[in-house]
């Protein structure tokens, strides 16, 4: 069975879970919380509409609280926003929607660059305890490995290093291969010596492919899952034609999605949709479940 699902928010409704405001506004605790408040309530709206729709997956946005992580955060979000986010968790788990954030690409652990690999735990951490309150083990952080900084061996020790400390955030955390640097083999190497699953994004797979074919690719990602507690996980995404290589189409190519199933076979996942229509492109998508 192939599950699909989409990020951040929905068109259709519409509602976000990704608002933000500025850094200089959180001097304005009230401010704050207003944007805050939308984003929960945005992620209750989502998880409605897709429950009523038969949509199991759904990634937050990043910035549900924004800048959390930041030392200057000016309340105790935790506390303030508790018991939403296990009513958020309660009502995903009677849904049955899975839920998982991505850190953005400024999230590195293993940059030489002093101060970055702890602000990038510090947005882990606070992710993980999203996580928490929720309350759904089955949720996933979706992490890139960042640069390699002109030394990969190095740059993964580190990464390995900062990492391997942080149960709290091994419990949820996925690593995934990118456009530019990181192969899928050399994602799930990193991923077993954390001992935490892989994730295959069949787009980036395609920009750098590491010398294998999309299904030897899953074949060294999806073992690295657990099941049937942990389902494997992928990424789906299309070129944009008149944007630079690595840029996301409103909609899914088709044969994109029929390379992946005919590379799956018959195994199970969880596909997240990264394209720029959201909910809208799954439906083209859903026909050619069986």
């Amino acid at each position: 069975m192939i599950r699909l699902g989409y990020p951040t928010q929905n068109l259709t409704i519409p509602a976000s879970t990704n608002r933000t405001l500025r850094l200089a506004s959180l001097g304005d605790p009230e401010k704050l919380r207003a944007v805050v408040w939308e984003n929960l309530l945005g992620l209750e709206t989502i998880l409605r509409w897709n429950a009523e729709h038969g949509i199991p997956l759904f990634r937050m946005g990043q910035s549900l609280i924004p800048f959390a992580s930041h030392p200057a955060f000016p309340y105790d979000w935790q506390a303030e926003h508790g018991d939403d986010l296990r009513e958020i968790g309660e009502l995903a788990r009677t849904s049955g929607i899975r839920l998982s954030m991505h850190p953005g690409q400024f999230i590195q652990p293993g940059s030489p660059k002093p101060c970055v690999p702890e602000r990038s735990l510090a947005e882990l951490r606070y992710a993980a305890r999203v996580f928490d309150l929720i309350g759904n083990l089955d949720s996933v952080i979706v992490l890139h490995m960042g640069g390699a900084h002109e030394d990969r061996e190095a740059t993964t020790a580190r990464f390995v290093e900062k990492l391997r400390p942080e149960s709290a955030v091994l419990r949820y955390l996925a690593l995934e291969n990118d456009e530019r640097v990181w192969t899928v083999p050399e994602i799930v190497k990193t991923a077993r010596s954390l001992g935490i699953p892989a994730i295959t994004d069949s787009f980036h797979h395609g920009l750098n492919p590491g010398g294998l074919t999309l299904e030897k690719a899953l074949d060294l990602s999806l073992p690295s899952w657990d099941p049937p507690d942990a389902r494997p996980k992928l990424h789906l995404s299309s070129q944009d034609p008149a944007k630079q290589p690595g840029a996301h189409a409103y909609l899914v190519d088709l044969q994109d999605w029929h390379s992946l199933l005919s590379a799956l076979g018959d195994h199970e996942a969880d596909v997240m949709v990264e394209a720029k229509g959201k909910e809208l492109a799954l439906a083209p998508l859903g026909a050619w479940i069986g």
